[in-house]
């Protein structure tokens, strides 16, 4: 952060505040604003109904003048400031910010205006500690304030913001209560609520130190503390002598760090330093578990559960160019039934840039339609997606079953795609690969076109090596086997795959890993091709169709179920492990998810 660079010690420092009824506050704003740009001062100046807080930096004549300038409003006549000097300009800007409270608290009934705890001088606190008088020294201020510096044998109150300062009193010891006890702060302020709220709980003989730790150290020195005391500007901290301190600030975590601390090289400006450094491996764990409660988050309720029209493309490619659209509808999703194609047509819920078309409608290539499923409560789903991991490129997710992965039919906001949007919004994920919704197990997804070029051709070209995890009915005879049925390239009216010696080549490799008890086997699956279904068709073709599998039944039976209900039987198809290079080169990585509980 770049600062002017001035004479030695020629830049004056002050620091004032006072609690006192304002009104007219914006036009008390303007005012002072004014007035610091005329006279070249930076700083903060704090206005609030309850009084004013400040602290101001500038060659020290326009300091006097603006002094003065305060002084002549009935306000603040009495208004006293504490004083210090630098070689720098502390403060980027001058600012005048209107607030609800000058110290923030939000503790009703405390006045300190009207009402305070009794002051006591830093010469008097000086001459009771030489006495070694017994009283409780108590700092009032946040931890990493009381970390950089403190009197000897302080009591730090252990709270991160003032705020939670109430809530710190309620866990003193009772018997504190009897005893003599001064609170400090850096300048005062912060103890002109703070004694208020102790008598209030009870605490019999309360003192705040008047004008804080900077009043002391300009009045007694450092006698009776330790270390230096934090300040609210750039200079970071100063010593007993109100002087600036090597101390620098580490704005990701506020810890306060020594010049030691600076060398370490886990200290990046801005970014980490040695009290918030994290290893990668543990901010990858971390941003994950972020990413998980995101998603609870986001999945409770169901964004599916409340009513919506769903909206669904379709689009004319060249080879329906010229069908009705009637046709086009029949011959893309056979499954539905071309009556009830029809009627969809007829109640306007098929349309064209938003208005209703008819069935006989001559469609052309390029065109994109509408399906439009009015007032939709889409089917509930199994929301629990897990983020195993995330860096710059990709993300990897263990997708839950049955989930869909991307609108389509009855899903659209409960969908994969559509959950994670929401969680990583404005990055728009793409999917890599795709699994059934019924599969759970591993899933990749780019953050970016280019790495989307790098990853999604793997996939399409089979370099991926693809390990899943599937029980089935049966016991293979055999603890290794391959199946090379081609499967067809055309769903059934169902939408399902079967085999077909016309079809696409395919392969699968099989592995035993145990037979059970119950007549079922747990089988390690490495699909050699990829075709859709490949692993269900051909375990079925085999005579060993998956359990729970809803298509592809037992006695080579097929169903009319495509995603199951969530509280069904699971599927017991799971992706287990995936083998790929990220970067698109020789260098893979191999992403796992955890087995399923059905897998044990």
């Amino acid at each position: 952060m770049s600062t002017t660079s001035v004479p030695a010690q020629s830049i004056l420092n002050v620091a004032a505040y006072k609690f006192v009824a304002l009104s007219d506050l914006p036009d008390l704003r303007a005012t002072l604003l004014a007035a610091l740009k005329s006279l070249g001062l930076k700083g903060t100046i704090l206005l609030s109904p309850e009084g004013i807080n400040l602290f101001l930096a500038g060659e020290p004549d326009a300091v006097r003048a603006m002094i003065d300038r305060l002084h002549s409003f009935p306000e603040f006549a009495d208004l006293e400031f504490k004083e210090s000097l630098s070689d720098h300009q502390p403060f980027n800007r001058a600012l005048v910010r209107l607030k609800r409270e000058i110290i923030a608290f939000g503790v009703d009934g405390i006045d300190p205006a009207h009402r305070t705890s009794p002051k006591l001088p830093a010469q008097q606190l000086r001459e009771w500690l030489d006495q070694g008088r017994e009283v409780t020294l108590l700092d009032v201020r946040n931890d990493y304030e009381v970390a950089l510096g403190t009197f000897e044998n302080a009591t730090p109150i252990g709270v991160d913001h003032f705020r939670d300062f109430p809530d710190a009193v309620a866990k003193l010891p009772e018997e504190a209560k009897d005893r003599p006890l001064v609170m400090f702060c850096t300048g005062g302020i912060r103890c002109e609520k703070a004694g208020p709220l102790m008598q209030r709980e009870g605490f019999k003989e309360v003192y705040q130190l008047e004008g804080g730790i900077l009043k002391y150290f300009e009045e007694v020195g450092g006698a009776h503390y330790q270390g230096d005391c934090f300040v609210f500007d750039q200079r970071v901290a100063v010593d007993p002598n109100l002087e600036e301190t090597d101390t620098e600030l580490c704005y990701a975590c506020q810890a306060t760090l020594t010049l030691e601390e600076q060398q370490s090289p886990h200290y990046v400006p801005s970014v980490s330093c040695p009290h918030c450094y994290k290893p990668e491996d543990q901010q990858i764990v971390d941003q994950c578990q972020k990413r998980n409660r995101a998603i609870l988050a986001a999945t409770d309720p169901l964004p599916g559960s409340t009513p919506q029209d769903n909206i669904r493309p379709i689009c004319v490619s060249e080879k329906c160019n010229g069908l009705a659209l009637i046709d086009l509808l029949d011959r893309a999703h056979p499954h539905v039934g071309r009556d009830v194609w029809q009627a969809r047509c007829d109640a306007g819920l098929l349309r064209l840039e938003g208005e209703p078309v008819d069935g006989q409608q001559i469609v052309a290539a390029g065109q994109r339609y509408q399906h439009v499923i009015p007032a939709e409560i889409e089917p509930d789903v199994n929301p629990a997606i897990e983020i195993l991991y995330e860096d710059a490129a990709i993300v990897v997710a263990n997708k839950p079953a049955p989930l869909p992965m991307h609108p389509s039919g009855r899903f659209n906001r409960n969908t994969l795609t559509s959950i994670l949007k929401t969680v990583y919004h404005p990055e728009q994920l793409r999917i890599a690969h795709r699994l059934d919704a019924n599969t759970s197990g591993v899933v990749v997804l780019s953050r970016s076109k280019a790495a989307a070029r790098q990853i999604q051709p793997q996939f399409e070209s089979g370099k991926v090596k693809k390990t899943y995890l599937a029980r089935v009915h049966g016991h293979p005879a055999e603890d290794s086997f391959e199946c090379n049925a081609a499967i067809s390239a055309v769903p059934t009216q169902a939408g399902l795959r079967t085999i077909d010696e016309a079809g696409q080549a395919s392969a699968t490799r099989f592995e035993v890993l145990k037979r059970l008890d119950d007549g079922t086997t747990l089988l390690q699956v490495t699909p050699l091709t990829g075709r859709t279904n490949q692993i269900r068709v051909h375990l079925w073709h085999l005579g060993f169709p998956i359990v729970g599998d809803p298509a592809y039944l037992t006695d080579g039976k097929l169903g009319e179920t495509q995603t199951l209900a969530v509280d069904a039987p699971t599927m017991c198809l799971h992706a287990w492990k995936l083998q790929f290079s990220p970067a698109g080169n020789d260098e893979t990585v191999e992403m796992t998810a955890p087995q399923p509980a059905w897998a044990n």
